[in-house]
């Protein structure tokens, strides 16, 4: 895992005495120990280092938080340095996110100006009303700091500073009324609130009345319910983040969920430490022994503590391993499952309320109507369509008054308000790969770039009229669906569609298309099948390498004809074998297939419905064998991407997996009778626990489904 976020401490000391602090109420203490404001050497090796490791790894994008103590302590003047020393290390080479926590007691108009010169997004921390806030945020003269926070977030709130407000911290304390912080948080208008649990450990855990062994849960919970019925006006990252992973999504918080942490610290003299919230472990536990100065982030990468991180599911107490919300919460948080007995492998401290709180999702998300989508490929291609579409809106509503991003939904909005031109909107965002550009932008700072092609790929193959303007962070501006034209360089562009007529002009006043440079201009190729389908093979789409093994470079001609001789030679078999075969439930929906490195075989990646992997030298025999495998595992992928077969999270899932998982196999090995028999016997033990399970942790599309793997399983036994 590649690390993407920096956290820079910039200045060491605070105006607040939070008396939950982990700097400097914990037990790490080395904050006495450091400069009190980071250095221009350091801060200038800090810069060259982590630009150096993005260019290095090609990172598309690379955030930087602005930390400390108290970081707005530096003073405008010395604040626009850090941000233009930073700027003008890392843009050359990427593009940089930057960022700032601050408790925003001493946030004012000259601090904002040098934010809004650098795009700085600003997240403020706030416990709730003035009661909540108050229990614990007070400054070292025992003063209230929240009138001047409410201050400093009316500012941010203006409409000259509004693009920057990026949200809400709450640290969560069960003696608050729940509902009353909430309110109170989403009265100032963020754009997302962060609850935290409490740093807290086994030897140091947190406070817990003795009746409320699930305390936080219930806390969280109560918010959950309000949000809802609220209509979820506001994002909570906590909440989306299970929301997300009980869907088979990201983790969108290192706090809950398996995703590997691609996060450095660097403290005010140039130290390299781990996450900061380790502080809370023991002394020294944030420790690496590495420094800027001697180090590189690269090495910092394969320090075994940031690895230990990294490690997902096998990083985890056995305990965890077991349980079924593992995907969600993950273990909690990596400093709460510390104990001096065993070190990290451990339960978080909070494990009995991170199971009530996911479990509890879990239960209120379900929705157990029956899907059409279980019984029908095109309602499952059509209500697929319908979540592309949602996703675009949900796009548009986290980006809102982001440069470039509004003129990109307006010109989705009038694309597909025209009738003739919405079909064409349905084909590009069906596309799979324009799928995962839709993900992406909902879950990682996004750039506007491959919506934007997505949107001009729409224009032209409708032949209607757009003009969009961008930064174009590549040279290959590639067209999903349709090819890929070659810029003389990367950088702000204007792209033009007058009549299904591509134009593209640079910022050095450069203009290319198709037609004035064929040369630069490399289209897609489109396989027709024996029965007259066709088939999109996209070898060139960045988006591609979504598969579980690498993707191969765009095909020259000579085997650009053999494969595709092969693939229709693999159709023609898979017709004269299995007549019918495509009106089956389970067979595969594939619009698009793209080339892997040899020896790869069949693969579905993680992108929407309708794409296939495969092997740049594989054989038709072994495709026909491979296909109504892949084809059913696809079919489980998408019913589960829009719709609930289950209770999220709940044992009842894994077990539907195995079950058609293991038919597959069955199918798969028909020539072998003991590979056979043995997926068989496996498949029938997976459908004995599915019936020993709670009867309500199917829905209605659940049951249908697992009523077809029983009947498909006596079919295979007779």
């Amino acid at each position: 895992m590649k690390l993407q976020q920096l956290v820079l401490k910039i200045h060491s000391r605070c105006d607040l005495a939070c008396d939950h602090c982990y700097v400097y109420e914990h037990a790490d203490q080395s904050w006495k120990g450091r400069p009190t404001v980071i250095s221009e050497e350091t801060l200038g090796m800090v810069a060259r280092r982590f630009a150096a490791y993005a260019e290095a790894h090609e990172l598309p994008s690379v955030s930087v938080i602005l930390h400390g103590g108290e970081p707005l302590l530096v003073g405008p003047t010395r604040m626009r340095n850090i941000c233009a020393e930073l700027t003008r290390a890392i843009t050359p080479v990427t593009t940089l996110d930057l960022r700032i926590h601050t408790n925003g007691v001493q946030l004012n108009s000259r601090h904002l100006n040098v934010f809004k010169e650098f795009g700085v997004k600003v997240s403020v921390s706030l416990d709730g009303d003035r009661v909540a806030n108050d229990r614990h945020r007070l400054d070292r003269r025992r003063r209230s700091s929240y009138d001047r926070v409410l201050r400093a977030v009316s500012l941010l709130r203006s409409p000259e500073y509004r693009h920057l407000y990026s949200g809400l911290l709450c640290t969560v304390d069960i003696a608050n009324d729940p509902v009353a912080v909430h309110d109170a948080l989403v009265s100032l208008d963020p754009p997302r609130i962060d609850y935290l649990l409490p740093h807290s450990t086994w030897d140091s855990p947190p406070h817990r009345p003795a009746a409320s062994p699930t305390a936080y849960a219930d806390w969280l919970l109560r918010i959950f319910d309000h949000w809802d019925r609220q209509g979820r006006t506001v994002s909570v990252r906590t909440f989306d983040s299970v929301l997300s992973t009980l869907r088979g999504g990201p983790s969108l918080t290192e706090a809950m969920g398996l995703a590997p942490s691609d996060l450095a610290v660097v403290e005010t003299d140039g130290s390299f430490e781990q996450a900061d919230s380790l502080k809370t472990a023991y002394d020294g536990a944030a420790a690496t022994g590495y420094d800027v100065f001697r180090h590189t982030f690269e090495e910092l990468a394969r320090h075994p503590g940031v690895r230990a991180r990294q490690l997902g599911l096998e990083g985890v107490s056995e305990t965890c391993r077991r349980c079924p919300v593992v995907e969600s919460c993950g273990g909690g948080l990596y400093a709460h499952r510390y104990s001096s007995e065993r070190a990290f492998d451990n339960p978080s401290v909070f494990c009995a309320d991170l199971s009530v709180f996911v479990e509890g999702v879990a239960e209120r998300i379900t929705e157990r109507a029956l899907s059409p989508a279980v019984h029908s490929q095109a309602e499952l291609w059509w209500t697929h369509g319908e979540l592309n579409r949602q996703l675009l809106i949900d796009g548009a509503a986290l980006y809102t008054a982001e440069p470039d991003w509004d003129d990109l939904w307006r010109a989705f909005l009038d694309l597909d308000g025209a009738a003739d031109v919405m079909p064409h909107v349905d084909d590009v965002l069906a596309h799979p790969y324009a799928h995962t550009a839709l993900r992406h932008s909902l879950h990682h700072p996004a750039t506007v770039a491959p919506l934007a092609a997505a949107a001009v790929a729409v224009a032209v193959r409708a032949r209607a009229d757009l003009k969009l303007t961008w930064d174009q962070t590549a040279p290959e501006l590639h067209l999903p669906t349709l090819g890929t034209l070659t810029l003389p360089e990367p950088g702000r562009i204007e792209v033009a569609v007058t009549a299904g007529r591509l134009r593209v002009r640079t910022a050095t006043g450069d203009e290319c298309s198709p037609e004035g440079t064929p040369t630069a201009w490399h289209p897609l190729h489109t396989v027709r099948l024996p029965d007259d389908t066709r088939l999109l093979l996209d070898d060139a789409d960045p988006l591609r390498d979504c598969y579980p093994v690498p993707v191969a470079p765009p095909l020259a001609p000579g085997d650009l004809a053999s494969f595709t001789e092969r693939l229709c030679r693999a159709y023609e078999l898979m017709d004269e074998r299995t007549p019918g075969w495509r009106d089956g439930v389970n067979a595969p929906l594939v619009t698009t297939v793209t080339p892997l490195v040899a020896g790869s075989g069949v693969r579905l990646g993680a992108h929407g419905l309708g794409a296939l992997g495969v092997a740049v030298d594989f054989e038709p025999e072994e495709f026909v064998r491979e296909l109504p495998r892949t084809g059913r595992l696809a079919r489980l992928t998408a019913l589960r991407a829009t719709a609930d077969l289950n209770v999220p999270g709940s044992r009842t899932g894994l077990l539907l997996d195995e079950a058609s998982r293991e038919l597959g196999n069955a199918t798969y090995f028909a020539g072998g009778t003991g590979e056979r028999a043995a997926a068989l016997e496996r498949a029938g033990h997976a459908l004995e626990r599915l019936a020993a399970r709670p009867e309500r942790e199917l829905t209605e599309t659940g049951a249908v489904l697992a009523g077809e793997l029983r009947a498909e399983w006596a079919i295979h036994c007779d």
